[in-house]
């Protein structure tokens, strides 16, 4: 399998913790220059320090800005001008609210940093994969976007919307050397599931027992899903080995979406 990435260049927005982070360190373990982002430059030279420790030889820039806005979007499109591999990772769920207690401000930030940050950022760089007709697009959706919680449906909403992003940009590169898809995490335990862990006061097997319980009980590994378990599908993708995988939304939910489609 070819997974040689060496010679391109990747950006991975999010990157400064959980998947994000995991897949900057998939990406330059296949010898791909990687940019990482983040909102803070002490995150993301920290991040940095991360990969390097782990990564010999580690090819890797920062650019500290926040993706969830047009300013920050131009913020790392002027530091990066061209990728052969974007990751839109960018994302989260910012407030945890039932239907009827959501106001229009949270609908807006939610959309703004899971939707808008990808669309923004696909846009500017699309131009440059074309003219080479080479590259890798990867939008990091969720299961949500297909179990819409209750508990944060907004989030749920902005995921489904993520995945119909996907697809409608593949849509666009037909017959080219361009692929797109995107990846649907199941429950992760990334760095805001463990800040709700260790507020929680219960052991992580406790709070996991409840959780598959209660909320996601169709899950078939009855486990948080790792980062780097993730983080391997979208390194895949962003190798030439998965040149035919294109318009694709790929699931790492440890069979929570009941479903074999």
């Amino acid at each position: 399998m070819d997974i040689d990435l060496a010679g391109r260049t990747a950006l991975v927005t999010g990157s400064t913790a959980g998947i994000g982070l995991e897949t900057a360190r998939g990406l330059a373990q296949c010898g791909a220059t990687v940019w990482v982002n983040g909102r803070t430059q002490q995150r993301v030279d920290a991040a940095i320090a991360a990969v390097r420790a782990s990564v010999a030889g580690a090819k890797l820039h920062g650019v500290a800005a926040d993706v969830a806005t047009p300013d920050g979007a131009e913020t790392v499109v002027r530091a990066v001008p061209a990728v052969d591999i974007l990751v839109n990772n960018a994302g989260g769920v910012l407030v945890r609210k039932p239907l009827d207690e959501l106001d229009d401000g949270d609908w807006h930030r939610v959309l703004e940093l899971n939707l808008m940050s990808g669309v923004r950022l696909s846009k500017c760089y699309l131009p440059g994969m074309r003219a080479k007709d080479w590259g890798r697009i990867v939008f990091v959706s969720s299961e949500s976007g297909l179990q819409i919680p209750t508990e944060f449906p907004h989030y749920g909403v902005a995921k489904a919307a993520v995945i119909a992003l996907a697809r409608a940009v593949a849509e666009t590169l037909v017959g080219t050397g361009v692929t797109v898809n995107s990846v649907l995490p199941g429950p992760t335990l990334a760095e805001g599931l463990q800040r709700r862990l260790a507020a929680d006061g219960r052991s992580a097997e406790e709070f996991a027992q409840e959780f598959f319980t209660k909320f996601r009980a169709t899950s078939l590994i009855r486990r948080f899903t790792q980062p780097d378990e993730v983080a391997n599908m979208i390194v895949y993708l962003c190798t030439p080995a998965a040149s035919a995988t294109h318009g694709a939304a790929l699931r790492v939910d440890g069979g929570v979406v009941k479903s074999a489609f």
